[in-house]
């Protein structure tokens, strides 16, 4: 008989949280010759003049810059720019290592990836394989292969559908049903309790607690080494947002390793315990 695992999931935003910046600034946006902050300026203000999702407003203004700068928007120019993304310390390791410890430890360790930022951009990046679903903001593409306008805006507040998905296992995007339908928390495939998410801001704060207020983990990361950045972090602390924080280094007995380790251990402690109550 086949060893019954027990389930586990860890979501991780992706801008700040694995990589430092946003996705867009590492290579699309000096494509198109336009500063990081002026573009993300004219966003915001667009986004207030028009009362508008800046998911939505961005991606537009993406495609709108890229138009005019002659710059090509096709699903495999993103791809390449995906390439270009320098990970935080210890990244690509990661997964691999996180999941063979669970594995060890009777957990079934499975990643995904909930993020506002582009899923094409994330796809030419060297750890898109080793998440179990993407979940970022993607545009449709024409028949000629470009990017015509968004399919997917994924904004701060309906990041949080995404880890009902992941707890429902409910995750053809075209099906609202499945996710909405009523499933008794114990019937549920991926326990909140047994689920993790790492974020880098306010904008996973409602990501932070739903995972918190349902009993699983919530970690907040920041860049090593950044002025005001262990603050912001704090703050999350503070206000009650966040289990932890700690830096964004995914290295090997680093303080975010051993935290998930640690965690790991827990789920499999409780599995445990639940088995040995079973059969009394």
């Amino acid at each position: 008989m086949s060893k019954k695992y027990i389930p586990m999931a860890i979501a991780y935003d992706f801008d700040g949280t694995l990589a430092p910046g946003n996705m867009q600034e590492h290579q699309f946006l000096p494509e198109i010759g336009i500063k990081p902050n002026k573009f993300w300026q004219e966003v915001a203000a667009l986004t207030k003049e028009h009362q508008a999702d800046d998911v939505l407003v961005y991606m537009e203004q993406m495609l709108h810059k890229a138009r005019t700068a002659g710059v090509s928007v096709k699903k495999e120019d993103f791809e390449k720019r995906g390439k270009s993304i320098k990970l935080f310390a210890g990244v690509e390791e990661w997964f691999d290592r996180i999941t063979h410890y669970g594995r060890k430890r009777g957990v079934h360790v499975q990643h995904y990836l909930v993020s506002s930022g582009n899923a094409e951009i994330v796809a030419g990046t060297p750890i898109a394989s080793k998440f179990a679903h993407i979940y970022a903001s993607k545009f449709k593409f024409d028949e000629n292969g470009v990017a015509a306008w968004p399919a997917l805006a994924i904004n701060f507040t309906t990041k949080t559908q995404y880890l009902f998905r992941i707890n429902k296992d409910a995750h053809d995007l075209s099906d609202n049903n499945q996710v909405n339908e009523f499933v008794e928390m114990r019937n549920r495939p991926v326990p909140f309790e047994n689920m993790v998410f790492i974020g880098d801001g306010p904008t996973d704060v409602p990501c932070f607690r739903l995972v918190k207020d349902q009993g699983g983990l919530s970690i907040a990361v920041y860049k090593p080494k950044t002025r005001g950045a262990k603050e912001k972090a704090e703050k999350l602390k503070r206000q009650g947002r966040v289990h932890s924080i700690t830096p964004a280094n995914y290295t090997e007995g680093s303080r975010l390793d051993r935290t998930i380790r640690a965690n790991i251990d827990l789920i499999a402690s409780r599995g445990m315990l639940r088995d040995l109550l079973e059969k009394d």
